[in-house]
């Protein structure tokens, strides 16, 4: 699939799993691709790898919840490609002592929410603020925002997260309608739980093993399930798909809750 070639797509949050694997995504299929990431060193790192692979890629450092800072990085990706065709609003708030304080909603610090929203929720609100316009100087173009199962359900914690995440499904929504006439398109993605470096350092084995008994997949999800479905959510291939939340997710929100419990009562019973 050669759709995304001649244009310009910018992935934020590129430096590691998700991100970085759209990036390589992207890249392949012939797009330029601006690698937007708080982390500079990460951002040139992944940069690099598409250019020795014979691709177009610029890194650009980027807080997504300062405003100044999401001007720059559109600004960054429109002058040396010439304009703005994709937007995969990827980067999520997944420092480790942040996650640590996202806890039930009457022990959570107010600072805790307030910076989770700030990143999970202003970013892509900023990213479509800036990249629209541009965007519509092309004659449209494909918004792909990174959700979670996390706002389709509850927990015993991590509601800041969660309904960051949900507000992420709400803006996709209020995107696709009010720029689909104009030739925007806006969906969102909510992957199941993920292989990337974050879960490794945010969540302990036994529960990473109690996710993976909960998918209906023999595995969890790694970063290049969810490039590929971004890949063609910004194709023509997906000229018809907009305002949607596609679970990306193994099956983990398919079944009853009791799933895994039966499956190892079953097991067990054997």
């Amino acid at each position: 699939m050669n759709q995304t070639r001649s244009r310009t797509a910018l992935v934020t949050g590129a430096s590691t799993g998700i991100g970085r694997a759209t990036a390589l995504a992207l890249a392949a299929e012939g797009a330029a691709v601006v690698i937007a990431d708080l982390f500079a060193e990460g951002a040139e790192r992944v940069a690099k790898e598409i250019a020795a692979a014979g691709g177009r890629a610029l890194a650009q450092p980027t807080d997504v919840g300062d405003e100044a800072s999401v001007a720059a990085m559109v600004a960054a990706a429109v002058r040396p490609f010439g304009g703005l065709d994709i937007l995969h609003n990827n980067a999520a708030a997944t420092e480790p002592r942040l996650l640590a304080g996202d806890l039930e909603l009457t022990a959570m610090d107010t600072a805790v929410w307030d910076r989770t929203l700030a990143i999970n929720l202003r970013g892509p609100m900023l990213g479509c603020k800036h990249a629209i316009p541009r965007m519509l100087e092309r004659g449209g173009g494909a918004i792909v925002n990174t959700s979670s199962a996390s706002g389709l359900t509850g927990d015993l914690v991590r509601a800041a997260y969660g309904a960051s995440k949900a507000g992420v499904d709400a803006l996709t929504r209020y995107v696709a309608t009010q720029y689909g006439k104009r030739g925007i398109r806006c969906n969102s993605i909510a992957p199941g739980v993920i292989a990337t470096p974050a879960l490794a350092a945010n969540v302990p084995q036994v529960q990473i093993d109690a996710y993976e008994r909960s998918h209906l997949t023999p595995r969890l999800g790694r970063p290049e399930d969810i490039a590929r479905v971004v890949v063609f959510l910004a194709s023509d291939d997906a000229a018809f798909v907009t305002g949607q939340v596609i679970s990306v997710d193994g099956g983990l929100l398919a079944h009853h809750p009791s799933y895994s419990d039966f499956l190892r009562m079953a097991a067990e019973a054997e």
